[in-house]
C-alpha cells in the first residue's frame, strides 16, 4: 500500500503524465532508428546531429525573440528539426560523394552545432545557460504542445521505420546489393538520415542532445547480445527502451536526478548485466546473431 499511495500520486499528476507519455513514445520509437544505425555502423551519427539541433534550438529562440513570441523559445523545438534535417541530409550527401570522410563531417557537425547554437543564442539576448534544459533535457517542462509534436514526429518514425524495414534492412545489410537490385539507395540513405534526425528532436526533451544517441544505441547494443536476428534485435530493443525510458523518468519523480542521465545510466546498467550473463545464452559455435531466417525473408519481401 505504502508503494501503490505515491504511485497513484505520480499518475494523478497532469505533469507527470504528459512526462510519461513522452517518454514511453521516446523510448519505443528512438531504438527503431538506431538499430539501423548500428547495422550501418554510424553509432555517432545521432551526436552530430544532436548537435546541430542545438544550433537549429538556437535559431528558433532568436526567432521567437525577433517576432515578440512568449515565451522565446516556442519555436525551438521546430527550429531544431528543421535543423537536424538539414544537417543529417548534408551529411549523408557528403558522404555519398566520398569528398569527405565519414567521421570528419560529423565532426563538423559536433563542432560547428555547439559554436552555431551559441553564437545564436548570444544574439537573441540569452545566454548558454539557457542551452541547459536542451543539452540535458527538460521533461519536466513537457507542455501539451510538446506531447503532440512527439505524437506525430514519432508516428513518422516508427511509420518510416516499420514500413520500410525490408528495403532498410537490405540497404543496411549490403549497400550494393540493395543498388544491384534496384532498390532506389540514394533515397533510402536520405530516408534514415531524416529519420534519424526526426528522432533527435523527439528525444531532445527527454534526454537532451548530448545523450540522445545513447538512447538510440545502448538499447540496440543490449538487444543485440541476445537477439538472433534483425527484426527480433529491433523489437527488443524497442521493449528496452520503453522500459528504460519510464522506469528512469519514474525514478526521478521520487528522487531529485536528472531524467536524462537516469535513463541512460540504466540502459548502459543492463547493458553491463546481460553482457555478464551473455555466455548462459550463448548461440550454437558459428551462428550468425545478426543473420537469420527472418533476415532472409527481409531480403526477399525488399526485392
Amino acid at each position: 500500500m505504502d508503494l501503490l499511495t505515491p504511485l497513484g500520486d505520480m499518475l494523478a499528476s497532469p505533469l507527470m503524465r504528459r512526462a510519461l507519455l513522452v517518454a514511453l513514445l521516446v523510448g519505443l520509437s528512438a531504438p527503431v532508428v538506431g538499430t539501423y544505425l548500428v547495422q550501418r555502423r554510424l553509432a555517432l551519427l545521432g551526436d552530430g546531429i544532436g548537435h546541430m539541433a542545438l544550433t537549429g534550438v538556437a535559431a528558433g529562440w532568436l526567432a521567437g525573440a525577433a517576432v515578440g513570441l512568449t515565451p522565446h523559445d516556442v519555436l525551438a523545438v521546430p527550429g531544431a528539426v528543421v535543423a537536424a534535417v538539414a544537417g543529417a541530409i548534408t551529411v549523408e550527401l557528403v558522404r555519398e560523394q566520398g569528398r569527405t570522410s565519414g567521421d570528419v563531417a560529423l565532426a563538423l557537425l559536433f563542432y560547428g552545432g555547439i559554436a552555431g547554437g551559441v553564437l545564436l543564442i548570444g544574439l537573441a539576448g540569452g545566454t548558454s545557460a539557457n542551452l541547459t534544459g536542451y543539452l540535458f533535457g527538460s521533461i519536466s517542462t513537457v507542455t501539451t504542445t510538446d506531447v503532440w509534436l512527439t505524437v506525430v514526429l514519432a508516428a513518422v518514425i516508427l511509420g518510416v521505420g516499420l514500413g520500410l524495414r525490408p528495403a532498410l534492412f537490405a540497404l543496411s545489410h549490403d549497400e550494393e546489393f540493395a543498388r544491384s537490385t534496384g532498390l532506389p539507395v540514394r533515397a533510402l540513405n536520405i530516408t534514415v538520415a531524416v529519420t534519424a534526425a526526426l528522432t533527435v528532436s523527439v528525444s531532445m526533451r527527454v534526454v537532451g542532445v548530448l545523450l540522445v544517441s545513447a538512447l538510440m544505441i545502448v538499447p540496440v547494443a543490449v538487444a543485440q547480445l541476445v537477439a538472433r536476428s534483425f527484426r527480433a534485435t529491433m523489437a527488443l530493443a524497442m521493449t528496452i527502451g520503453v522500459v528504460v525510458t519510464v522506469v528512469g523518468l519514474s525514478i526521478t519523480y521520487f528522487r531529485p536526478l536528472s531524467p536524462g542521465a537516469t535513463i541512460v545510466i540504466l540502459a548502459i546498467g543492463l547493458y553491463a548485466v546481460v553482457s555478464v550473463l551473455r555466455p548462459s545464452l550463448r548461440r550454437p559455435a558459428g551462428e550468425d546473431p545478426h543473420l537469420d531466417v527472418d533476415d532472409d525473408v527481409e531480403v526477399r519481401e525488399a526485392v
